[in-house]
């Protein structure tokens, strides 16, 4: 059987299901964009999917208040315990957070990008926030500097961040529609006064829509979240995709709702169920027709370290910074020597890349052979794009789609490192459990090693255990071992792909 290694822009005249937005590889996120966009994201692991497998980013909390309440949310502080936007350990001053970043620069020469996220929003705190920005464009012109926000203070906020060494902007915008916005945000805080309901949605996508518009004008580029609320905003988001685009935004993340009771949100105590993997990859695909679509977001803490997947916070707190010795001026040309060097190997991989796209292009054309069905594999991975980590230490699992057409990156899970053993929850489920329950769907596990103890029960739920690819690039394994599958006669069609295909 053929098996292309990459995607071939497969569309529906091939035979595939997706087009060469959402399909193939990493690269393909940013293929069709103007050289001048991929030069200010090639590095940014939170706007490019081959990026955040080599680039690092951090966030600075000096944001601690908000002019909008969203039911998903809840804002806390000195927890080290949970991984998701809203969670700080501590709140800086910005002379502060220079001074973290400045540290985390000298200490971790693959960071790149520097982000104010909350805890509350950056633009409700506008001098904590850009007087953080001036200093950081003073003292580290190197990293580039990025600004998430609700978007309710935004229009009047554009002059001052274009200003700034500021060309990434991120905007959560969960709806277009105020029925839908009533039932997202309780209340805004408008001119001195709180907005109820639906006229206060009205207000917030307004206002929304105006500095998205704003943003673009000036060239600055801009991303664009959604958290995905079955039953709430679910179906509606496919039409904020297509509006968010009409006005310029050129990338798309749509989240999970994370809505655990623990959590304390108003959805977590309401019981507001959160969408499963295999809704959320759903409407991704279907929100993907319109523009490109972000599929490896972590839904980071407000004080977020490191690689996306990896928090490294508590190496770099407030008291532990004070006793460093920073010498910058140095440690850029230590981080520039870094930086050249995985240019270096990316140049190497994206050459490769093209040969392979020209034998997948040529392959594509053929219209006979048998059709094969499509395979989910998940990746233990701690970056670099190879895969490098034990099953037992794995904390997330990358999720890769393999079919006839090429490889294509679906979205990662959380799960519990199974090393760590123990009983996790109440009802006794193991770290096992949970993994197996998170990977639900997948058909192969690739790791760079994985004890005997985990493969009977990764089998017996139709998981196949494989360490044989260790060290490798994660796309070329993945390819591998779907061509291993064909070979073994594993990937027959299942009969509505056949009729879909014909």
């Amino acid at each position: 059987m053929d098996l292309p290694v990459l995607n071939a822009s497969a569309t529906a005249e091939t035979g595939g299901g997706c087009d060469s937005h959402s399909c193939g590889s990493s690269d393909d996120q940013l293929g069709h964009l103007p050289e001048h966009i991929r030069a200010k994201v090639h590095n940014h692991p939170c706007y490019s999917e081959q990026a955040h497998h080599y680039f690092a980013r951090m966030h600075v909390a000096v944001a601690p208040a908000c002019n909008i309440q969203c039911h998903y949310c809840n804002r806390k502080y000195d927890c080290s315990n949970e991984s998701r936007p809203g969670v700080v350990s501590e709140v800086l001053t910005p002379d502060q957070a220079v001074k973290k970043v400045m540290a985390v620069a000298a200490n971790i020469p693959q960071m790149t990008v520097l982000g104010i996220a909350g805890p509350g929003d950056p633009l409700a705190n506008p001098e904590r926030t850009f007087a953080t920005f001036r200093e950081l464009s003073e003292k580290a012109p190197d990293i580039k500097l990025c600004v998430s926000t609700n978007g309710l203070s935004l229009p009047e906020s554009v002059e001052e961040l274009s200003k700034h060494n500021i060309d990434h902007v991120t905007i959560t915008i969960n709806c277009v529609d105020p029925d839908v916005g009533a039932k997202i945000y309780p209340w805004i805080f408008w001119n001195n006064k709180r907005i109820m309901g639906r006229e206060g949605a009205a207000i917030l996508i307004e206002q929304q829509q105006k500095g998205l518009e704003m943003l673009t004008a000036r060239g600055i580029l801009v991303k664009v979240n959604s958290v995905m609320i079955p039953g709430v905003n679910d179906e509606h988001l496919v039409e904020v995709s297509k509006v968010v685009k009409s006005k310029g935004a050129f990338l798309h993340n749509v989240m999970p709702l994370i809505a655990e009771p623990e959590h304390g949100t108003f959805y977590g105590l309401m019981g507001q169920p959160g969408p499963t993997h295999e809704d959320l990859q759903k409407l991704q695909d279907a929100c993907a027709g319109d523009m490109n679509m972000m599929r490896h977001c972590r839904q980071c803490r407000a004080d977020a370290v490191g690689l996306l997947g990896e928090d490294r916070g508590q190496e770099f707190t407030m008291d532990k910074i004070e006793d460093m010795e920073i010498d910058y001026p140095a440690a850029m040309v230590k981080r520039a020597e870094v930086h050249a060097q995985i240019a270096r190997e990316l140049e190497i991989k994206d050459q490769a890349r093209a040969a392979k796209a020209e034998l997948v292009a040529i392959q594509g054309q053929k219209k006979d052979g048998p059709k094969t069905r499509p395979v989910l594999m998940a990746v233990a991975t701690k970056g670099g794009g190879v895969i490098n980590e034990h099953f037992g230490h794995a904390s997330e699992f990358l999720i890769y789609e393999a079919s006839e057409f090429g490889v294509r990156f679906i979205g990662h899970r959380k799960t519990i490192p199974y090393c760590e053993g123990g009983d996790t929850c109440g009802d006794g489920e193991s770290a096992l459990d949970v993994t197996i329950r998170e990977l639900s769907g997948c058909e192969v596990v690739l790791c760079s090693k994985v004890g005997y103890e985990p493969w009977g029960p990764l089998e017996a739920a139709g998981m196949q255990p494989n360490g044989e690819h260790a060290m490798e690039p994660i796309e070329d394994a993945v390819l591998a071992v779907y061509a291993e599958m064909g070979a073994a006669g594993k990937l027959d069609a299942k009969p509505e792909l056949q009729q879909k295909a014909a």
